[in-house]
């Protein structure tokens, strides 16, 4: 049997309940015609370059299916006729890839940085806590003020 991997965007509006609902359908109709999904990934809702049916974001999904053309014929017909896809595309790979896609990689290094910049040692700085600004001299009061004062 042949290697492929499958991505579909779905619309945004869509609640997370359904967008795993259109990759149950998925599942469901490789294994129906004696094909395999060996991996499922949801990357979520993201921005899209360039607006598609009035949708500037959509939820993506990716399905890794070990089964013969048929079913991807098949898989593909069911995915046109589906409405709240809004795009889909199937490439036949040599292998799949082990562990994690390259998308899921590239959000948990975002998520890290982002992790890394909350607890870092940002606003820690003497000008940020009001505190003493170190080798700067300290401000003469203004002008103003020493008159009001006397």
């Amino acid at each position: 049997m042949a290697l492929y991997e499958h991505v579909f965007l779905a619309r945004q509006d869509l609640a997370q309940a359904q967008v795993d609902a259109l990759a149950e359908a998925a599942t469901k109709i490789v294994t129906d015609n004696q094909g395999k999904v060996v991996k499922t990934e949801t990357w979520g809702l993201r921005s899209l370059a360039y607006r598609i049916a009035k949708n500037r974001k959509a939820h993506y999904v990716m399905l890794e299916i070990d089964a013969p053309a048929g079913v991807v014929a098949e898989l593909e017909r069911q995915t046109q006729i589906n409405e709240d896809v809004i795009r889909f595309m199937t490439v036949k790979v040599d292998e799949l890839e082990e562990g994690p896609s390259a998308m899921m990689r590239k959000q948990e290094r975002d998520r890290e940085r982002r992790g890394d910049r909350e607890g870092g040692d940002r606003g820690s700085r003497g000008d940020r806590d009001g505190g003493p600004r170190g080798d700067r001299p300290e401000r003469a009061p203004r002008r103003d003020a020493q008159e009001e004062a006397a």
